[in-house]
């Protein structure tokens, strides 16, 4: 059997947001681009930066995040595999946080010109670019109300969900049972808490039958009683796009 086109996860998430016609397959795979592995822990841009690619995020998982004056990190998003990482950068010259390796990752980068010259040429794809920048924008929104608004339990429990939902509908997990590959450190940076208060908020949702949990991986419960505990509501995910696609 012959191997998938490197660009495949990349066509595949596009035609989530719109229909494509043959062409468009055609052109969005023949972009060039240079693949690489990376560990964890790895940049694959950083802060200040010229942005010369964009990043499709091959298999693995990658994070966003910028470092503020005294040195703390704040956790923007979480992505994996299939997510064109920094489609931003095809447009913007300099990135303006960083986005490294979370675990293993294999990504493809695309010089930012040929993105641009693929959009402009091909309308439905520029608008597949668009629609996944639109919901990234979403989730930026949906993860600045958690942090400043939710208390600690409802901000873990709201997470968890929405990692539930993400990796089931990129095929990568179901919705009642996922690997979660994080530390608690770096859950504490994605909802500006403590490691120490996220390891007490998850213990309380394990006491309560919301999840239960084995290493890194997690076992969803109750997904009714989790989405209401984190005041879960998947419409910023924009999934009903996919479907009507």
């Amino acid at each position: 059997m012959a191997e998938p086109h490197p660009l495949t996860p990349m066509l595949r998430k596009l035609e989530k947001w719109t229909r494509l016609g043959e062409a468009d397959r055609e052109a969005v795979l023949g972009l060039p681009h240079v693949l690489r592995t990376l560990d964890a822990h790895k940049y694959i841009i950083r802060e200040g930066d010229r942005a010369e690619n964009s990043c499709l995020l091959r298999s693995g998982f990658a994070y966003r995040h910028k470092i503020v004056g005294d040195g703390s990190r704040q956790i923007l998003s979480i992505h994996m595999a299939g997510d064109i990482v920094d489609l931003q950068n095809s447009l913007l010259m300099t990135a303006d946080h960083s986005v490294q390796a979370l675990s293993t990752v294999e990504i493809a980068l695309i010089p930012r010109g040929s993105i641009q010259a693929l959009a402009a040429a091909h309308p439905a794809v520029g608008m597949a670019m668009w629609l996944d920048t639109l919901i990234d924008g979403s989730i930026f929104r949906e993860w600045i109300a958690n942090v400043g608004r939710r208390d600690a339990r409802t901000r873990v429990a709201h997470l968890l969900c929405e990692f539930a939902l993400r990796q089931e509908d990129a095929g990568l997990g179901e919705r009642g049972r996922y690997e979660l590959p994080m530390t608690q450190e770096q859950l504490a940076d994605c909802t500006g808490l403590t490691s120490v208060h996220v390891n007490r908020t998850l213990k309380s949702l394990e006491r309560d039958g919301l999840i239960r949990r084995n290493k890194r991986s997690v076992t969803i419960g109750d997904w009714q009683r989790l989405g209401d505990a984190g005041d879960f509501n998947p419409q910023y995910l924009h999934l009903e796009i996919a479907a009507e696609a």
